[in-house]
């Protein structure tokens, strides 16, 4: 995606699972998409911005982030984090994930 996000993506029928390697500092620029979206922080710590508020979550935490809510990621410390997302992420699929790259 660029030198501060790493993504692999599986797409299933119904879900799209997504391990994201985020380095401390890196930015999701503000977003929002049809999907609701399950974050499971793994390793590190991140930050969801959402509707004014900020969500920190911690290795070993998860954050829901419900379909068609604006939201942005900061990231405290070098994370590891997979995204679960229903439907599947059809904008990934045709490429229209240009916040990303």
């Amino acid at each position: 995606m660029n030198p501060q996000v790493v993504r692999q993506v599986l797409h299933g029928q119904n879900i799209t699972i997504a391990r994201l390697e985020l380095k401390k500092g890196a930015v999701v620029p503000e977003h929002h998409h049809v999907n609701e979206q399950i974050a499971n922080v793994m390793e590190g710590a991140i930050v969801f911005h959402v509707g004014g508020e900020e969500h920190v979550v911690n290795a070993g935490e998860s954050f829901l982030v419900p379909p068609n809510v604006p939201h942005k990621v900061s990231v405290l410390e070098d994370a590891v984090v997979y995204d679960v997302f229903s439907p599947i992420r059809e904008d990934w699929l045709r490429g229209d994930d240009a916040y990303l790259r």
